[in-house]
């Protein structure tokens, strides 16, 4: 029952070229940073990554990304990253885009073993009827099509149906957990690490702060220990790296 390993190097060991990959995170919030850098440092190349955006400000996945060890990628947000856009245009990434939360039910379902579900968002455009560019040819052509997908009418609305996102391994990072993998996520954070830790069929989790078994409330777990494969505990300097997108003030 104790899942914490030594170190974010071995908790990311055996994950192999061409692995798919459920990594948490929105923005910058959430996103497990130790991990990702283990994975780069260990080399791993030709990843399939779904999450809601791909790094950003030279952090996160952005860090596998510039090092062009990304090949796919499942997402809804671009957002500033000039690298992503660049490579999506190019021709040297291959990129499904979601509407956010029909992404993030489909990492849910895939956890729940639920194969496919239907949902109004996308009806009557690409993300439907098919079209939108998954990777382009690098001279402005599209080299690859989304396909049609399946629409039927319940009760005089119109539904697209959605497949669960099943992924090798997914990556996550949270505020609390302990040595039977419960977490607690802080805020944002939320937001999309739960639904990638369930979609991963092997799910790392860096914890900000390990406490032992008992110690957390059952009523605030945010995710049950069964999701969870290997806990990694995160020093101090790393648990107080985070950095802020964009500072603001209001008077």
């Amino acid at each position: 029952m104790d899942k914490v390993v030594a170190s974010a190097a071995e908790a990311v060991a055996d994950v192999p070229d061409g692995a798919s990959l459920a990594v948490g995170g929105f923005g910058l919030s959430g996103v497990p940073n130790v991990l990702i850098q283990a994975l780069y440092e260990r080399g791993a190349d030709g990843l399939s990554v779904v999450s809601n955006n791909c790094g950003a400000m030279e952090s996160g996945l952005a860090v596998l990304l510039a090092a062009g060890r990304i090949a796919r990628v499942t997402g809804s947000y671009i957002g500033a990253n000039k690298e992503f856009a660049r490579q999506y245009l190019t021709g040297e990434l291959e990129v499904e885009l979601i509407p956010q939360g029909t992404l993030a039910e489909r990492l849910r379902a895939g956890g729940a073993g639920i194969p496919a579900f239907y949902t109004p968002a996308g009806v009557g455009t690409q993300v439907a009827e098919g079209g939108l560019p998954w990777r382009y040819d690098g001279s402005g052509g599209v080299a690859l099509a989304s396909p049609a997908k399946e629409v039927r009418e319940f009760n005089g609305t119109r539904y697209v149906l959605e497949r669960g996102i099943r992924t090798d391994y997914a990556l996550v990072r949270a505020a609390r957990g302990d040595r039977h993998g419960n977490l607690v996520f802080n805020k944002s954070a939320r937001n999309f690490n739960p639904l990638a830790a369930m979609a991963g069929r092997v799910t790392v989790a860096e914890v900000e702060e390990l406490v032992e078994p008992g110690a957390l409330d059952p009523d605030a777990v945010h995710l049950p220990g069964v999701f969870v494969q290997r806990v990694v505990a995160l020093t101090p300097e790393q648990a107080a790296d985070k950095r802020i997108e964009r500072r603001t003030v209001s008077g």
